[in-house]
């Protein structure tokens, strides 16, 4: 997997929203494309993630979901991945750091896509046939 690069096994079609965003609103969003996660921008850049996991916490918290924005909830300390990253690499990092979604930026266009487990899984199925 060292000749394999995140470009290669990425999502592209991203569901981005703003940190104001409510979560319920990106909630019903993750659903309707069926993704686990959700990044976070702001002035084109990126700002932080929210994933499924995330919505444990926000139910067990109890919050009122039509009045919380996305930025109560989302991860902010980022570890994100370049798309000439090596899958062997990134699969290493998102392992180490209990990771299902991991951003892939480059330096001119800010967030180019998401790496997921499934896309990881996809990957390795296609190996198999």
């Amino acid at each position: 997997m060292d000749d394999v690069f995140v470009a290669q096994v990425m999502s592209e079609d991203l569901y981005t929203v703003s940190p104001d965003t409510l979560v319920e609103e990106a909630a019903k969003g993750m659903m309707e494309r069926g993704i686990g996660s959700v990044i976070v921008v702001e002035d084109g850049g990126l700002r932080g993630i929210l994933t499924n996991t995330d919505f444990v916490q926000i139910v067990a918290e109890r919050q009122p979901k039509d009045q919380t924005p996305v930025s109560e909830y989302m991860s902010t300390d980022l570890v994100t991945a370049d798309p000439g990253d090596s899958l062997s690499a990134v699969s290493r990092t998102m392992l180490d750091h209990g990771f299902h979604h991991m951003p892939v930026t480059d330096g001119e266009d800010g967030v180019v896509g998401v790496v997921s487990t499934t896309d990881l899984t996809a990957y390795l199925s296609s190996l198999q046939h």
